[in-house]
């Protein structure tokens, strides 16, 4: 493996994970977004070589099985998305704010969520699927 190869593109042309989105990729967008350690990481930034030895988790390991997690299920219900291309970033983000905080303030969310950008604007949805899903674990 080449010493500059991307954890991105790893994960998409070598594995087939391709639900990890390419927006950016310069780490600012947040649609490459995966769990290394259980910490939010922009796959576009981190070499592959960092990740080795390294828990990564994807959104397509997100699910249990074929069955949705309540935050999954929520962005379909809460219209979480629109365009689908910053989607699996920000369910993974997500998914590791919900599993520091069960219960997040809304003020919370938005400060964790920062670092997701949706170019179709559709915020609003976002920001009611996590409150959903956190709502729906009490």
């Amino acid at each position: 493996m080449p010493a500059e190869r991307l954890l991105s593109d790893l994960l998409r042309d070598d594995l087939g994970l391709t639900g990890t989105k390419i927006g950016c990729g310069v780490g600012v967008c947040g649609a490459c977004t995966v769990l290394v350690d259980d910490v939010p990481v922009t796959s576009c930034l981190l070499l592959a070589a960092q990740a080795e030895g390294r828990s990564i988790r994807t959104i397509e390991g997100i699910a249990d099985g074929d069955r949705l997690t309540a935050l999954q299920r929520a962005f379909i219900t809460e219209g979480g998305f629109q365009c689908g291309i910053c989607t699996p970033g920000q369910i993974v983000s997500a998914t590791a704010l919900l599993e520091r905080s069960a219960h997040p303030a809304e003020g919370e969310i938005r400060d964790w969520m920062k670092g997701n950008l949706c170019r179709c604007t559709g915020y609003y949805g976002i920001l009611r699927a996590v409150r959903a899903a956190a709502e729906a674990s009490a």
